[in-house]
């Protein structure tokens, strides 16, 4: 990640600055530093620049020696957070293989500023663990950034570039954990793993084995990992600040692995299935940085974690599985496993949150149905609720993260599609609205005092196209910054 600094002056070799046009016009915006526009225009002009998102420009020249454009797309007086941040990650991802660079592009205020640190912060990211011969062909990320800004020297500005530099560090942490293959990732090392980060960040971690598990009765995470030879696990971090404002629960969904089981999955795609666990490592990075934001909010997080394979021992459609806290699942579709282990951790985080005096927020975050994908595509992902007063309030902070959501309902008349003439629900219902059958699944794990949300993160977790923005290919750690955007509010 790039370490990140500011100043009111231009000292780099490289300087990058925004570009954007109207009506075929091209237009320069250097922010704070003076370049040549004149002779700038006339160069960009001849390369055919159009000022498009993400695209970037490079043009030598001699003080400094190298220029990049990026583009903030149709001009205007003021350029969204967004706009901005992604304009600061597509010229971050040109500049890799590069030490230094120095950013101008336009910002008036504290948060514009925070956007273009986050931006630069955010892309200064590859994933090189499981190369050997070909790693020392791959270029490493732009290794420091001075963001050069007149209001820079500003507490606000301050406290944008180390909430960019955590921010930045946790979700590289959740990208990573994606990338890696199942082959090194499993239930076990998932959470021993982030143990030992919230050990060094002096949290109060626990796991709970799979001994323990079927023996309390945590049968959605038992149940679907019975299958694999790597044991399923429930991993428990939590963060109490002293005369916490809030109390806020956690719950990831972490299957480290899909095959489906006995419902296999084609063969095509399932590569991808390494990102199952993209909501669990999400709700930890996100405890995490709340550790070292110190937020005034206690926060818990539930990773559900669990191997989804076939075998003799897998979980059989129709086969009967009890919940922790008692409900009876007829599992028709051992594909539909994310819910199980999410209805267990559901339950258990209110049954902590409870004897802690009550949640003001439960949310599970979890890369649920590909029926998200088909309702809102491959970026935006979806959010449901019994609380239209938290909605709105996850929405207003995703105004400060710039991560895409989308309000969804939860239709009664769908629910009855869940019933099962041998258990209390099954685990399928309805196809058509498929996503919000899940999520009316879930709700009937949450107690109805309770403000829940669930986010369906299904394709935005994972990028299987081009890179843009800051955004890589594979992990992208979707809902981290949302989440912190939604904790601070409170």
């Amino acid at each position: 990640m790039a370490t990140l600094k500011t100043s009111d002056k231009q000292n780099s070799d490289i300087l990058v600055i925004g570009l954007s046009a109207k009506d075929g016009k091209l237009t320069i915006e250097s922010g704070s530093a003076s370049v040549n526009t004149k002779s700038l225009l006339l160069a960009l002009a001849d390369m055919g620049a159009t000022g498009k998102a993400d695209e970037v420009m490079m043009i030598p020249s001699t003080s400094p020696r190298l220029i990049l454009t990026t583009g903030l797309g149709e001009s205007g007086n003021d350029y969204s957070g967004e706009v901005l941040r992604r304009a600061a990650g597509s010229a971050t991802r040109a500049l890799a293989g590069h030490s230094s660079a120095a950013f101008s592009l336009p910002h008036k205020s504290s948060a514009q500023f925070a956007a273009i640190a986050e931006g630069i912060a955010l892309a200064a990211y590859n994933f090189t663990d499981f190369r050997g011969s070909t790693k020392k062909e791959q270029k490493l990320p732009l290794a420091a950034a001075v963001v050069i800004s007149k209001i820079g020297n500003t507490s606000e500005c301050k406290s944008a570039l180390k909430r960019a530099e955590i921010i930045a560090t946790q979700t590289h942490m959740v990208r990573n954990l994606v990338n890696t293959p199942p082959s090194h990732l499993t239930p076990i090392s998932f959470s021993e793993s982030m143990k030992k980060i919230a050990t060094s960040l002096k949290l109060k971690s626990e796991i709970f084995t799979h001994t323990t598990l079927k023996a309390k009765g945590y049968g959605g995470i038992t149940g679907v990992g019975q299958g694999s030879a790597n044991p399923p696990r429930l991993f428990h971090v939590s963060y109490t600040p002293a005369k916490p404002k809030a109390r806020i629960a956690l719950v990831g969904k972490g299957i480290t692995f899909d095959s489906g089981g006995l419902a296999l999955k084609p063969a095509a795609g399932m590569e991808a299935m390494k990102c199952d666990m993209a909501g669990a490592a999400a709700i930890v990075a996100t405890v995490f940085a709340a550790a070292q934001l110190k937020l005034p909010v206690a926060v818990e997080g539930w990773a559900a974690l669990a191997e989804n394979m076939v075998s003799d021992t897998a979980q059989r459609p129709s086969d009967v599985i009890t919940i922790y806290g008692g409900k009876t699942i007829e599992v028709l579709n051992p594909d539909a496993e994310g819910r199980l282990v999410l209805a267990d951790a559901l339950v258990k985080a209110q049954e902590v949150g409870k004897k802690a005096g009550g949640l003001d927020a439960l949310i599970d975050v979890a890369t649920l149905t590909g029926a998200q994908g088909v309702a809102l595509g491959i970026r935006t992902s979806a959010v449901m609720t019994n609380n239209e007063a938290l909605s709105q309030r996850f929405m207003d902070a995703t105004q400060i993260s710039g991560e895409q959501f989308w309000p969804m309902p939860l239709p009664e008349e769908l629910r009855a599609s869940l019933d099962s003439p041998v258990a209390d629900m099954a685990n399928i219902g309805d196809r058509n609205g498929g996503m919000l059958v899940a999520g009316l699944f879930l709700k009937e794990f949450v107690e109805p005092a309770v403000p829940w949300i669930h986010l369906d993160i299904a394709s935005p977790a994972f990028n299987e196209r081009q890179p843009h923005g800051y955004t890589p290919v594979g992990g992208t750690g979707i809902a981290v910054r949302s989440l912190v955007a939604l904790l601070e509010s409170f």
